[in-house]
């Protein structure tokens, strides 16, 4: 039998929740309190997100350093286009709504562990040039370096790897990537399309993710200096 899914929280709005998220089948650590070590100890298990409280923004930096792209969900007291614009930019993966209660989370942590199923269904290594992504590890690399991705970037990424040489238009990416989410703005596809170039770019390296005119954008090796 397999173990309930590791949740880490932090924070007390976020610990809060913890019997809640027990009774819906996932297992939970007090990242806080009980740490790396602790975590990792849980039936041998890599966590699946970490959920934070809204004060808890500073830890984003560590958790993604330690857990790569783990989806990463902070809490926005207040909802709005630029709180949920600020959420995104400080490294998290999605928000959470504190003051709607469980449900909204919990339908949240749904997509995120539907897209990780999904991306356990592909091909184990994905590889265009000199970018290789191992689905089973979660790792991207670069002509051999690792490269560290949010989830969400790492879901765009994959979107691209699908068919490469395609064009995704906008509106599929955000149906493939954001689903639910598409409101939040605008421009998102355009803001993560750049977080994507600078680290796959970040030692000198060609472009390959492109913008194809009038079309989208796609993954492969430069053409019409796209």
């Amino acid at each position: 039998m397999s173990a309930d899914p590791l949740l880490l929280l932090a924070g007390p709005a976020a610990v809060a929740l913890a019997p809640r998220l027990t009774a819906s089948g996932y297992t939970t650590v007090d990242w806080l309190s009980a740490g790396v070590a602790s975590s990792r100890a849980q039936a041998g298990q890599e966590p699946v997100a970490a959920v934070l409280a809204a004060d808890q923004r500073p830890l984003i930096s560590d958790l993604r350093l330690r857990f790569g792209g783990m989806p990463i969900l902070l809490d926005l007291e207040q909802d709005s286009v630029e709180a949920r614009a600020a959420c995104l930019c400080s490294g998290a993966d999605d928000f959470w709504l504190s003051s709607v209660g469980p449900s909204d989370l919990l339908l949240r942590l749904r997509l995120h562990r539907t897209i990780q199923s999904r991306d356990e269904q592909r091909p184990s290594l994905l590889q265009v040039g000199d970018l290789s992504v191992d689905i089973s590890l979660r790792q991207v690399r670069r002509g051999g370096r690792p490269v560290a991705l949010t989830a969400r970037e790492y879901a765009l990424l994959l979107a691209l790897l699908k068919h490469p040489g395609r064009a995704f238009s906008r509106e599929e990416l955000l149906e493939q990537v954001w689903q639910d989410e598409r409101a939040g703005s605008s421009n998102v596809v355009e803001v993560y399309i750049r977080y994507l170039r600078q680290k796959l770019e970040e030692k000198g390296e060609p472009r390959l993710v492109h913008t194809v005119r009038g079309r989208g954008y796609r993954v492969g090796p430069s053409a019409d200096g796209a």
